[in-house]
């Protein structure tokens, strides 16, 4: 028997019934993960109060996993080292007010990536904060801690002219110095041509590292002005700034003309391309190296709201990073062990 083919106003209704039952049950997982992560500060607390107070030694944890097995043989997640976590996730949190709220909108494996991976109180909060907002899965919030983000953002901060930081003032929250493409698999003396398309062809990893709210519109972007064609080479929309974004990709180091260009294509999407309820345009100049002398310079005078950033190949070598912090912490009086969990 045929079934009866759905209209398309009955076929949007039903999807939207979809919608509701994904949304319903999208928010139950979030009840339960928080309510997870409630129980594992309240073990977490209640352990740490009664080693603190000396009321239990160290060896009372073992026994406490022990009796947990015993009496709730289906209940999983309680092994010693799994309770000692618990009390490591407590205490790192317990005292900063403005953070703890934070780990309740993350999911356990997250908590357990950031704690362990992390070595200073602000890197937790970066990282806290990033994959909240960024919805960074287990594997992205892994990527990050091997591109050494933290360590990069704090180091060698995003280099803008002054028109973007006038015009969008959460802009250094948004882009970065660097943006690694380690999944191109890019060979050695690539072309412009090669980065482009590879870009394309992983646009989803090249959305993920750009960021959640970059929208992608189009490639060689075409611009008319002056009964002259122009191909922009990436365009992008950036939904927490409300602008478009424009990618110029060069595969060499930067050069101080390669802004001309850049001013150029921006005065022409602001001219023919951007909505009236949009912000101006930015572009991003994707290079294989800069000279940061050459690029403060150059961007000193711009009139545009332009920036200059790096894409790296190959993933960074993060024990060479954590190094430069710590010398960094060293020469402004910061202070702290990197090794430790201060």
């Amino acid at each position: 028997m045929t079934k009866p083919a759905i209209d398309s106003a009955m076929e949007k209704s039903f999807a939207e019934v979809v919608q509701l039952i994904q949304s319903a049950k999208q928010k139950a997982v979030q009840t339960v993960n928080t309510q997870l992560v409630e129980m594992y500060w309240q073990v977490g607390a209640y352990i740490s109060q009664k080693l603190e107070k000396a009321e239990w030694g160290d060896g009372v944890v073992p026994q406490l996993a022990a009796y947990i097995a015993k009496t709730q043989p289906g209940l999983r997640g309680f092994t010693r080292p799994s309770l000692f976590r618990m009390r490591q996730f407590y205490e790192a949190y317990r005292d900063d007010e403005k953070v703890s709220p934070l780990v309740r909108q993350l999911p356990w494996t997250h908590n357990l990536i950031i704690l362990n991976q992390s070595k200073r109180p602000e890197e937790r909060e970066f990282y806290l904060r990033l994959a909240i907002r960024e919805k960074w899965s287990k594997r992205e919030l892994e990527r990050q801690f091997k591109t050494a983000l933290f360590e990069r953002s704090v180091l060698n901060p995003v280099k803008v002219s002054p028109v973007v930081e006038r015009s969008h003032p959460t802009v250094m929250n948004v882009f970065r110095d660097s943006y690694f493409v380690e999944f191109l698999n890019l060979p050695e003396g690539h072309g412009e041509a090669d980065l482009h398309q590879g870009l394309l062809q992983h646009l989803r990893d090249f959305l993920s590292e750009l960021g959640r709210d970059f929208c992608f519109v189009g490639s060689e972007y075409p611009l008319q002005v002056g009964g002259r064609d122009f191909a922009l080479d990436l365009l992008f929309f950036h939904r927490g700034l409300n602008a478009l974004v424009a990618i110029e990709l060069k595969v060499g180091r930067f050069e101080p003309e390669y802004l001309g260009k850049l001013n150029f294509y921006l005065e022409a999407l602001d001219q023919d391309v951007r909505k009236p309820h949009e912000n101006p345009a930015i572009g991003i100049l994707l290079c294989a190296s800069q000279d940061d002398e050459v690029v403060e310079y150059a961007l000193n005078r711009s009139l545009s709201p332009a920036l200059v950033a790096e894409y790296q190949t190959q993933l960074p070598d993060k024990a060479l990073w954590l190094a430069k912090l710590q010398e960094f912490y060293a020469l402004n009086g910061l202070g702290g062990d990197l090794d430790g969990r201060s």
